[in-house]
């Protein structure tokens, strides 16, 4: 790839976390390389973004209304997850021979080892990525973890020596277009999800269920025979296999202890021990590290316990399944924080479970909350035990004052943040420092 990228002419498609990563990369290698950013927001803001890059004046830009138009001029596109592999401007750049890649494929091509395990999932693949990495690293292995997790692999790859271990968790906007898989690949479940745009922010969906099985399972399109899939039990009908060369496991739920909140992450521990048993890792070692590993920050977290009281956060919800996952690992009565922006979800299920599990349900606003609130009315749930809020300072405080001793109070949406917040970092953000203002 390295003589494909000289003398030719690179276009960044979105400067978000990898392609900033790629970027500062690109320039270590060439010391001159024509390279364009295509984004949509100003040079000014985009510039703030990465301090380690002293020259800007090498760097040409595609900003505003065009940023996504005449994408044919350049020779390769470097996809941002987040930008729809399906936009016209990609398209028409295609029938034209420009390449389309992505800085996941770089990293796969120049990593320097192969020891690669990737992680991905519709939930549960970041914990499980995570709980991986602790595991190996408390054998004594070293080990990086990245990806959707919020750490550009091409940031470390230089740290990267030959028998090191790489975790990454990966998404189905990374995997779709990834012409590599990792010596081991983990699929810790699968619901209906990114299949409407509900973020402008990331606009990347995918266009059916289908569709997004495709980019799931491409995890293991390019595995060798001495490779491992594992796949949840749960997923044994969801796929086909046939042409997946590498050895398949089938997890199923640990019994394990663990500190981790949350009956569905038993499954993630049994892909943690799975990977462990592959390495051949102590089994007491990886026992000792689930019993230590905790929930990962908005990732049904504990936040706050008060007397006979306690306050998670799950911002990461963003299904109605993950939710009703949520509601099942408390038998405690439950006051949920739901709702928000609307990706095409059925949530008829969750209605009832809701109605099964909570006491009190406060929605945000959104179009997702209106069609929570009718599949309730549906099944006769109390228009008296649900309402609606404008802020999550207002949803703090209802919920406090609704609470009684020995109640759950949850923050898990079963919808994407847009619209009231920027993403669900902010939501779970602004729980957490709301929740913390409580006085007795």
């Amino acid at each position: 790839m390295l003589t494909e990228l000289k003398n030719k002419k690179i276009a960044l498609l979105g400067l978000g976390l990898e392609n900033q990563a790629l970027l500062v990369w690109l320039k270590k290698k060439f010391k001159n390389i024509d390279i364009s950013i295509c984004d949509f927001r100003p040079k000014k803001e985009l510039k703030k973004k990465l301090s380690s890059i002293k020259d800007w004046t090498k760097i040409k830009w595609q900003n505003g209304e065009s940023f996504n138009i005449n994408l044919d001029q350049y020779d390769i596109l470097f996809r941002s997850p987040g930008w729809p592999r399906a936009c016209p401007g990609i398209q028409a750049a295609l029938k034209t021979g420009t390449k389309v890649s992505s800085p996941m494929n770089i990293f796969f091509e120049f990593c320097p080892s192969p020891n690669i395990i990737g992680v991905s999932g519709s939930k549960g693949k970041g914990t499980t990525a995570s709980l991986i990495t602790k595991i190996i690293q408390d054998s004594g292995k070293k080990v990086f973890l990245g990806g959707n997790i919020g750490l550009a692999p091409l940031s470390f790859i230089n740290k990267i020596k030959k028998d090191d271990w790489v975790v990454l968790e990966l998404s189905s906007f990374q995997l779709e277009d990834l012409n590599y898989s990792p010596k081991i690949a983990v699929l810790t479940n699968l619901f209906k999800e990114h299949l409407s745009p509900a973020d402008p922010h990331n606009p990347n969906f995918h266009t059916s269920m289908s569709n997004y099985k495709k980019a799931k399972i491409r995890i293991a399109q390019f595995q060798k025979k001495s490779d491992y899939l594992l796949l949840n039990q749960n997923l044994k009908k969801s796929f086909n296999l046939k042409n997946i060369k590498s050895q398949i496991i089938f997890f199923s739920p640990s019994k394990t202890p663990s500190s981790l909140v949350g009956k569905f992450n038993q499954e993630n521990i049994g892909a943690a021990e799975t990977v462990a048993k592959i390495l051949k890792i102590k089994k007491t070692t990886s026992k000792k590290t689930i019993a230590n590993f905790s929930n990962l920050e908005h990732r049904l977290e504990l936040v706050r316990e008060l007397p006979g009281l306690q306050f998670y956060n799950n911002s990461f919800s963003t299904t109605p399944e993950s939710t009703q996952a949520d509601l099942e690992s408390f038998s405690n009565n439950i006051i949920l924080l739901a709702g928000g922006a609307d990706k095409g979800a059925n949530f008829n299920n969750l209605a009832k479970s809701i109605k099964k599990r909570v006491k009190f349900l406060i929605l945000f606003p959104g179009l997702g909350s209106q069609r929570i609130k009718e599949a309730l009315i549906k099944i006769h749930y109390p228009l008296n035990k649900m309402i609606e809020v404008k802020n999550m300072s207002e949803a703090v405080s209802i919920a406090f004052k609704k609470s009684q001793t020995g109640d759950i109070i949850l923050l898990s949406t079963a919808c994407a943040s847009f619209g009231l917040f920027k993403n669900y970092h902010e939501r779970g953000n602004l729980f957490q420092t709301e929740v913390k203002k409580i006085k007795l």
